[in-house]
């Protein structure tokens, strides 16, 4: 397959173009920016080189010119998104400047579905997200802590603010799928615990739900997850 490597490569330390020949008709911003507009409009797996190709207006082969691997596209996909991120100046409050980069990350997948797909340590020294993470070192500069506990810190919380985001993509997409609306699903799946729960044979359930009935508060939920994260952090 033209251009692609024989040996373990990173795609950031690759020329824009590989081989010889005229200037690049392309950036890999070019290339980046068509594949997040495919995966926004028809979902991740929509993505194919040719589909990218044909956005661009040049040919499959020629794609690969640019960029060797699906896997390396995919990294462009995610550095793309990570140049969204805004990061006004740290206000000394570790916890609160954390959070509110927890939150961008959360409105940001919400925005790209597709993401929590691709969040893995493979794709994690990007230019962008290099960027990120430094910035989400300088919010942690007057903590007492080594560099790896803040880098385990940091990966928590994007693991926190990933699986989470993730399970609420995934719910919103299901419902989407169904013939009724989730009003009324809820409604069913209501009575149905609501039966189970009346026969007695599930007391602690049934006290929980006497306290708390609902409903749940789900910005909430997630705001006391990552507060769990950062509680744990500061008790060293």
């Amino acid at each position: 397959m033209v251009g692609r490597p024989a040996v373990p490569e990173v795609i950031w330390a690759r020329p824009e173009r590989a081989g010889r020949g005229p200037r690049p008709a392309y950036r890999r911003a070019d290339i980046a920016a068509a594949a997040v507009r495919i995966a926004d409009a028809e979902g991740l797996d929509a993505v194919s080189m040719r589909k990218v190709a044909a956005e661009l207006g040049c040919g499959t082969m020629s794609l690969y010119n640019y960029v060797p691997r699906k896997e390396d596209l995919h990294e462009l996909m995610l550095d793309a998104v990570s140049a969204g991120y805004d990061y006004p100046e740290p206000s000394g409050d570790w916890r609160a400047d954390i959070l509110a980069l927890a939150r961008q990350a959360r409105e940001m997948m919400h925005r790209h579905t597709w993401v929590p797909r691709l969040m893995s340590p493979v794709y994690g020294f990007s230019p962008n997200v290099l960027r990120y993470l430094e910035y989400a070192l300088s919010c942690l500069d007057g903590i007492d802590a080594r560099f790896g506990e803040k880098m385990e810190l940091i990966a928590m919380v994007n693991g926190v603010v990933t699986t989470y985001t993730a399970n609420e993509i995934a719910t919103a997409e299901r419902s989407r799928s169904l013939p009724w609306t989730e009003e009324q699903e809820q409604a069913a799946r209501t009575g149905y615990l609501i039966s189970q729960i009346s026969t007695g044979k599930y007391p602690r359930m049934a006290a929980g739900f006497a306290e708390d009935p609902g409903p749940i508060d789900l910005d909430g939920v997630f705001e006391r997850a990552l507060a769990r994260v950062l509680d744990s952090f500061g008790r060293g």
